[in-house]
């Protein structure tokens, strides 16, 4: 079949590079891409927002599946748009707009989890009409305080604040218009204190398979100090993630989601992104995204053995049930290369050496462009280095050794992935 994946960065690399080997794939495409991707596929240059350039060309190119890889196409309706007579006989993985309201809106998100008593943050929806409530609902708390904006905000909507006066001046903020319409309503959380994961699940909207967990690794400095990034590494599988641990975590929160996501009859066929923190042993869910993760996707998607792009086939075809995943015993840990300044300001364009001598890793793209033959930056997280062993802690040593062999101006990674493992 012939697939289009939407998207530009290390998650539709990775997924690039597991779909071009698959049985079923005849032709694959990747708009817009990057410099990695066109080493899998064909990039076409149209974004992932130009809805109607992308119904034309699934039309004249006799796309079969349609994989959507960020969440701005899905909470803006891309899936909803392919529902329509012309090409509704195009697979899309990738939840209708109101099922992607789980991560577009977080007080949607939280409303689906309390109906369905899935463990999460005790919390409260705040917009410039419930203000003083908001204020009340802060003094009841104990710090550091949970502020986030309730829409889609670049990665940036989530303040947590350690004084009490800063968190309501930053409330007042955020309702102003801090963020932009992401921020009109804000959810206040009570803080968890504990360690976070990710887990992953396909669905068809009514069963589902679990695919491996991951553990990322945000914080732009070593020791997960600094700011907040988009990811600057992962690791999977968690190894504090035990057979307990994993139980909880299907039985309250997984089957919970996917049984509310088939209750709501919610358009849903693609992945379900579970951001959890586990308390004392005890899961929580932090917030859900309606799509894969990245960096994690660069760990996960390697330790998968079975045809991705079957598995997709069956996603849609609504035959997940009684599927078994096979999954690598091995370990896999990323390594992300990033632009000096990122995540502040940073620049662009720098030549890539070095990628082409890596063979002991797989070297994923994410903010890369091919020009003049050669590869440059064009973004702030640029390349993600997976290998596999099955020690952990050597899977990211090797990939450390192999981010050395690439160069670019400015390049700045951590060297403590998996530290606290």
């Amino acid at each position: 079949m012939n697939i289009l994946i939407l998207g530009s960065g290390g998650r539709e690399h990775a997924l690039a590079w597991k779909i071009s080997k698959s049985k079923l794939c005849r032709q694959l495409f990747i708009a817009p891409g990057n410099a990695g991707t066109s080493l899998c596929g064909i990039n076409v240059p149209i974004q992932v927002n130009e809805f109607d350039a992308i119904k034309d060309f699934c039309l004249k190119n006799d796309i079969h599946l349609l994989i959507v890889g960020p969440e701005g196409p899905l909470v803006d309706g891309i899936t909803d748009t392919f529902r329509t007579n012309e090409t509704k006989h195009i697979g899309i993985i990738g939840p209708s707009a109101y099922a992607a309201q789980l991560e577009g809106s977080k007080a949607f998100a939280k409303k689906f989890m309390q109906k369905y008593d899935i463990p999460t943050a005790a919390y409260l929806e705040v917009t410039h009409e419930n203000l003083d409530l908001g204020f009340e609902f802060l003094d009841s708390l104990k710090a550091p305080y949970v502020l986030k904006a309730d829409g889609l905000a670049a990665g940036k909507g989530v303040l947590i604040i350690d004084e009490l006066s800063e968190a309501k001046k930053q409330l007042n903020e955020m309702l102003s218009g801090k963020f932009g319409k992401a921020s009109e309503t804000v959810v206040i959380e009570e803080f968890l204190s504990g360690i976070e994961f990710s887990v992953f699940a396909l669905t068809d909207g009514k069963d589902y398979i679990i695919l491996p967990e991951a553990k990322d690794y945000k914080r732009v400095g070593e020791g997960d100090t600094g700011l907040n990034t988009g990811g600057m590494g992962a690791i999977s599988p968690v190894p504090f993630v035990d057979k307990i641990l994993w139980e909880k975590v299907i039985d309250r929160i997984v089957k919970p989601t996917i049984e509310g996501i088939s209750a709501e009859k919610m358009d849903y066929t693609g992945f379900v992104f579970f951001g959890l923190i586990t308390v004392k042993g005890e899961p929580f869910v932090i917030e859900y995204n309606c799509r894969l993760g990245d960096p994690e996707t660069e760990v996960i998607i390697p330790r998968i053995n079975d045809d991705l792009v079957t598995l997709l086939h069956d996603a849609i075809n609504g035959s997940l049930k009684d599927k078994i995943l096979s999954i690598s015993d091995k370990s896999a840990a990323t390594v992300m290369m990033v632009s000096g300044g990122y995540p502040g300001d940073f620049e662009k364009y720098k030549v890539i050496n070095g990628t082409e001598n890596i063979n002991t890793s797989l070297v994923f793209h994410a903010g890369t462009i091919s020009k003049e033959g050669k590869i440059l930056t064009n973004g702030g997280r640029v390349l993600a280095v997976t290998t596999l062993n099955h020690d952990f802690k050597k899977a990211v040593e090797i990939s450390l050794k192999n981010v050395e062999e690439i160069s670019f101006e400015g390049k700045y990674y951590r060297r403590d992935i998996g530290f606290d493992l």
